[in-house]
């Protein structure tokens, strides 16, 4: 049990140095795009967002919580997010017609307009698939997001504006990834609905129990 607990207590004591970390280098850049986030869905943009495994499931897991909600306490109005990863048979089809590195991109082409944004999600930097996403909404006039690990790898050049998680740590990349999204989503929620927040007493942080 003593070294079961141990390797508990690694993970957690890493993960929180790493949020550490984040929390001293990145929070300007997490702060900055979830203010272009809730910009740009005021003026009727819909987020696009990709990603590989867990990223993929994070890219779902961020859109469900815009068009669905992401606190009970906030009642508003659905707002437009879609991940890209969800429809099998488009994936499937165009892996298989188009090649994996391209469908990414195909989809951007299919769903993006000027004006849109698209949050590529790669806890490398280096996923060749987002990185022909990005790409392709760069040539459709969207705003580019990069939610990235490591060193920001090849897509962080090609974004507007991105979060690079300091690690390389590929479990500890991905559990502050979803912090962000949480962020995001309560930053847009505060820009967009300030009094329906500030009624159900979420404008101050919470109390510990």
């Amino acid at each position: 049990m003593e070294a079961l607990e141990n390797i508990a207590r690694l993970h957690l004591e890493q993960s929180i140095a790493t949020k550490q970390r984040l929390l001293a280098q990145c929070l300007g850049d997490i702060v900055q795009i979830g203010t272009e986030l809730a910009r740009a869905l005021s003026k009727g943009a819909t987020v696009l967002l990709c990603g590989n495994g867990g990223s993929a499931a994070d890219a779902q897991h961020f859109a469900a919580e815009l068009v669905i909600r992401y606190r009970s306490q906030v009642q508003r109005a659905a707002l437009p997010a879609l991940a890209l990863t969800t429809d099998p048979s488009l994936m499937t089809a165009g892996g298989n017609d188009l090649g994996f590195d391209a469908v990414l991109a195909r989809a951007v082409e299919a769903y993006g307009k000027p004006g849109d944004v698209l949050i590529g999600i790669s806890t490398s930097g280096k996923s060749e698939n987002v990185r022909r996403a990005i790409e392709a909404a760069r040539s459709r006039t969207m705003h580019t997001i990069g939610l990235l690990g490591g060193d920001g790898g090849t897509i962080r050049p090609l974004c507007d504006s991105a979060v690079v998680v300091p690690s390389t740590v590929t479990a500890h990349i991905q559990e502050c990834h979803i912090t962000i999204l949480h962020i995001w989503c309560s930053i847009i929620e505060a820009q967009l609905y300030p009094d329906v927040v500030r009624a159900a007493g979420l404008d101050q942080v919470e109390a510990m129990p």
